[in-house]
């Protein structure tokens, strides 16, 4: 197997690092890109020269196809060993000593499993490959790695047709914003509670028949109930079905993926199966309904639909609101080994077609699904502009007021800090900034003296 131009790249950059003394780095590269053979093709590198490998993946469904990727590599197997985290981690007195440990989805870095094993090898060179650098509820990779590389973006990989490009349909289904949070993550059982209605069901099916039917479609949902009960709403629809979770026994699930693969199936539904690093069959169309506040499962789910085939474009059809928690697969966005600050509620930058439902960039003054006009782009635009300026200013400290020069400024800080109204009038007097005319009253009954 040979590498592409930009996967080569990522490997010398990967180099680079090392040569600098770096122990420890991250390499960024979106879904789609590759990530397994350049992983596979590093670890010939240095099996060829007999250095002990180890590839830690986080699920025991991804051991065997790495391993086929590997030998397709030429992988000396007798120095690589590949494992499930979790069996890793209970037998790892026993494991050979590597010089180098591979990583994959390594956004899990963090979890005490893989530490374990990590602090275990402190002499060991050790490379993650991630789609998404961040962990939810958690601090920046920085506390494992030391460097962070990336190579093409998401974007470059559609326009290069590395990846197919895509329809985005934001239709909900569910009302999300009521849900409570534990651990970072939306309650499961408020989701559950939330997603079990045959309504939601019956109008998943009638939505895929508009938007996707005739592909091969992975529906991602929130529970092994729901799964089950969206399969049978296909079903009865006259649309070949099939439900997979975690306890589905291998037989059952190597059939059902076989006949996906030669379009016996039609749809299959699932509950945290096809997922990260997750070869699936030629899939082209994805259904949201598991709402989620992981950027990396929003990621990883919604582009699954996107490998690449010439004269494809995949269907996304999202009846959770995922979009306006995530954006969109192939927004540019900044990566950082530090901890991040408490994420802000806010809004994505995107906006859903109210002729066709396809979600696109704020900024499209026209949609390119349907060529509707957005008429109200500067109200949005701007409802935006002042949003984001909110969440900066809740922010800032407090003693940045005496920046602010004008009684609107004053305004503003006070709306975004969420002060009742009188501590603008308190500090415009205090800082001897104009009151409008209209509060002088409101001055004078308060009694406040300059």
């Amino acid at each position: 197997m040979e590498l592409r131009e930009y996967q080569t790249e990522l490997v010398e950059k990967i180099r680079n690092e090392l040569r600098a003394g770096k122990k420890s780095i991250c390499a960024v590269l979106g879904c789609g890109g590759g990530k397994s053979v350049i992983q596979g093709m590093i670890a010939r590198s240095a099996t060829e020269k007999k250095n002990e490998v180890l590839f830690i993946v986080h699920r025991k469904e991804l051991c065997q196809q790495i391993e086929n990727t590997f030998q397709k590599c030429g992988v000396d197997f007798t120095f690589c060993t590949v494992g499930m985290v979790q069996t890793l981690c209970r037998r790892v007195s026993g494991l050979k000593e590597p010089k180098l440990i591979l990583v994959d989805e390594c956004h899990h870095i963090l979890s005490a499993s893989y530490r374990k094993i990590i602090d275990r090898f402190p002499d060991a060179v050790v490379v993650g490959f991630t789609a998404t650098p961040v962990r939810m509820n958690e601090g920046g990779l920085g506390a494992v790695f030391q460097s962070l590389v990336e190579s093409v973006s998401t974007k470059w990989l559609i326009e290069n047709n590395y990846l197919a490009p895509y329809k985005y349909y934001g239709v909900d289904l569910a009302d999300t914003r009521s849900l409570r949070i534990r651990n970072g993550e939306f309650d499961p059982y408020e989701v559950e509670r939330l997603m079990s209605h045959s309504v939601i069901y019956g109008n998943t099916v009638r939505n895929w028949k508009k938007f996707a039917e005739g592909k091969q479609t992975i529906v991602y949902c929130s529970s092994i109930n729901t799964s089950k009960a969206t399969a049978q709403a296909f079903r009865e629809a006259g649309i070949r079905a099939a439900h997979l979770d975690g306890t589905t026994n291998k037989k059952e699930r190597e059939q059902a993926v076989a006949d996906f693969r030669d379009g016996k199936i039609k749809v299959l539904c699932n509950v945290d199966l096809f997922g990260e690093g997750f070869d699936v069959p030629d899939c082209e169309a994805v259904v949201l309904l598991r709402p989620t506040r992981s950027l990396a499962l929003h990621i990883q789910q919604s582009m699954r639909s996107m490998r690449y085939k010439p004269g494809k474009t995949a269907i996304i059809l999202d009846h959770v609101g995922n979009y306006t928690r995530h954006g969109l697969p192939d927004d540019e966005r900044e990566w950082t080994l530090q901890k991040k600050k408490q994420k802000r509620k806010g809004k994505a930058l995107v906006k859903t077609c109210p002729a066709c439902y396809a979600v696109v960039p704020i900024r499209k003054r026209v949609c390119p699904c349907c060529g509707y006009e957005f008429s109200s782009e500067g109200r949005e635009m701007q409802a935006v502009i002042d949003d984001v300026m909110l969440q900066e200013i809740s922010a800032r400290p407090y003693t940045d007021y005496k920046k602010c020069q004008t009684f609107e400024e004053l305004e503003l800080f006070r709306k975004a800090k969420k002060y009742k109204f009188g501590w603008t009038i308190h500090r415009a007097v205090e800082m001897h900034i104009p009151i409008p005319d209209k509060y002088e009253q409101m001055v004078y009954r308060m009694g406040i003296t300059a």
